[in-house]
């Protein structure tokens, strides 16, 4: 398929999504699936979750597998929460930058340098972020300090500034035109107004940052000379070596540079809460990660991947009764790949019909009826399952998209000049 033809599919995927949307809200009634607050949300929650998510795209493209993200976001929270107070949102981000940076700095000088298994010096990162932070916070947040003084507390920083936002005139500010046809909660139109007004409607300069850092990623990675060694790095990186590419400056670059992007998903979350909290980061590197997997390690499917953790978080926060339209949503999924399952048995000789494919019709017509039944009994989710949503999604969600996955083929490899594998 052509890269024009990948797009059409793309836009055509978009549409019908928003009209499932659409027809889930009129069957269960619950306007916060497509309201403005919930997209809004939906994007703020998933911006800390995309540049974790660039971050480990970054590093496994050269090679080197970061599971230390989580840890580098808590540094970058704690750096920008102490500096924020002190400088501002500027100084803010540029230490939350630097946070990060020097935890991808450590992870490679012990992958890339001394040869550590990827995996146990993320694991070493991830313990080590928040040992670091609270021990900073012990000695320059305690009392007597000025910026105990100015508000902190072991576990949290003073309050800093928010950086700007913005809106879109007329549509979603002034008049808001947008707002009023929300509000008419009309078919489709209304869900196409909430969408857009949540996406253009006092949004932060730094969510705006994030957004355009994805088409350059893709640009630098996939348009460029210097992405096109980053990438042989993590496919070939001895063969990368007999053209002359410097494999240990390229893997160095790529690892800081993941931390750093971690690290300014944390300034996100300080900025979003006004100040540095103890554990505020709650597992988004890791979900990050899995967005990165369930993105074929590529910004366009990760946006995807983001887009949808951070809508079912959004959503369980505007409304946890809106959690169980997902039942109905997972039921017309059900029903559209059921009649395409069936579309392809029937066109199929009976020679040609496997065991398999009656097998999976099977699952997916059962599968159907119980979502669906769930939907018509379950009224409300407990509040644990409730708060669990996005988790269970990304378990559900790497299950599924597991099959089509391919990542960089020296992805995790120890590399040594000279020494092919």
């Amino acid at each position: 398929m052509t890269r024009v033809g990948k797009y059409h599919v793309a836009l055509v995927g978009v549409a019908a999504l928003i009209l499932l949307m659409s027809l889930v809200r009129i069957a269960s009634g619950q306007d916060n699936i497509t309201s403005s607050g919930t997209i809004a949300a939906a994007l703020t929650l998933a911006v800390p979750i995309a540049l974790a998510g660039l971050g480990g795209l970054w590093a496994e493209r050269a090679g080197v597998v970061n599971i230390g993200l989580e840890g580098m976001m808590v540094l970058g929270t704690w750096f920008a929460g102490w500096a924020g107070y002190q400088w501002g949102p500027l100084a803010a981000l540029a230490a939350g930058l630097l946070g990060g940076a020097l935890g991808g700095l450590l992870h490679a000088i012990a992958t890339v340098t001394f040869g550590v298994d990827h995996i146990i010096s993320g694991v070493a990162i991830n313990l080590l972020g928040p040992g670091i932070t609270r021990f900073l916070s012990e000695v320059l947040y305690k009392e007597g300090t000025p910026a105990n003084e100015a508000g902190a507390g072991i576990t949290t920083s003073p309050s800093i500034g928010k950086p700007t936002e913005v809106s879109l005139p007329l549509l979603s500010d002034g008049p808001d035109l947008l707002g009023k046809l929300e509000s008419t909660h009309w078919f489709l139109l209304s869900d196409l107004a909430g969408i857009l007004r949540g996406l253009t409607h006092n949004v932060s300069v730094l969510v705006v940052l994030a957004v355009l850092l994805l088409p350059l990623t893709y640009f630098v990675l996939w348009r460029t000379a210097f992405g096109l060694r980053l990438r042989s790095a993590g496919e070939n990186p001895w063969a990368a070596e007999s053209l002359g590419v410097n494999v240990y400056r390229i893997k160095y670059l790529a690892v800081v540079i993941s931390g750093a992007f971690a690290g300014l998903g944390g300034v996100f979350l300080v900025f979003f809460s006004t100040k540095y909290v103890e554990g505020q980061t709650n597992g988004r590197g890791f979900i990050g990660l899995a967005a990165m997997i369930f993105g074929n390690w590529r910004p366009g499917g990760l946006m995807a991947g983001a887009s949808l953790f951070g809508y079912a978080d959004g959503l369980q926060l505007r409304s946890s009764g809106a959690i169980t339209s997902f039942f109905l949503f997972g039921a017309l999924l059900l029903l559209i790949y059921l009649g395409m399952q069936i579309r392809r048995l029937t066109s199929a000789e009976v020679g040609d019909r496997s065991v398999t494919q009656y097998t999976v019709t099977a699952a997916a017509a059962l599968g159907m009826v119980v979502t669906f039944w769930l939907w018509l009994a379950v009224d409300r989710l407990p509040e644990e399952l409730v708060y669990m949503t996005p988790h269970v999604l990304t378990l559900l969600v790497l299950l599924v998209a597991s099959q089509r996955l391919r990542m960089p083929k020296a992805d995790g490899v120890v590399y040594r000049r000279g020494e092919q594998h």
